[in-house]
């Protein structure tokens, strides 16, 4: 079965949110968009909950989440359980973030990254996979509580 990913961007992700949804299509996986839906003013948050309740619930296997820098809505989706999102403005970084981290948000800084740039990355993403091992314990950590 192939991975299918939920994607949410802000207005400043928007653009680059609708050419990965159509790069991703193109290589035959389902997206599911929860927005936004326009280039108009849009709060980050909104949209990185509703991708990281996809991944949560297991509606969808991966999130792909997009604002100007990446920040914002990388922290917003990293409030909720189990979510393990991944800021990633270079491919290397989206593989070791797969690979050590067994990352299944990938958040991207639309203001930061060109559209090649941004496929590249994706595609690192969906290759990598974790190693487990080592990493399995810190993952564990991750969701815990301090």
């Amino acid at each position: 079965m192939k991975p299918n990913f939920s994607l949410g961007s802000d207005h400043a992700g928007f653009e680059l949110k609708e050419e990965l949804k159509r790069y991703l299509e193109s290589r035959g996986l389902a997206t599911t968009d929860r927005g936004c839906f326009s280039s108009e003013r849009a709060d980050y948050p909104d949209f990185a909950h509703s991708v990281a309740e996809d991944v949560e619930k297991g509606a969808s296997r991966f999130g792909l989440i997009i604002c100007g820098s990446g920040n914002g809505i990388n922290m917003a989706a990293n409030k909720h359980r189990g979510i393990r999102s991944a800021l990633c403005w270079k491919p290397e970084l989206a593989s070791l973030a797969r690979q050590h981290n067994d990352a299944n948000i990938l958040a991207l800084p639309a203001r930061f990254i060109s559209t090649q740039e941004a496929k590249d990355i994706l595609d690192a993403f969906l290759v990598a996979s974790f190693e487990g091992g080592r990493h399995a314990l810190r993952v564990e950590k991750i969701g815990g509580s301090c």
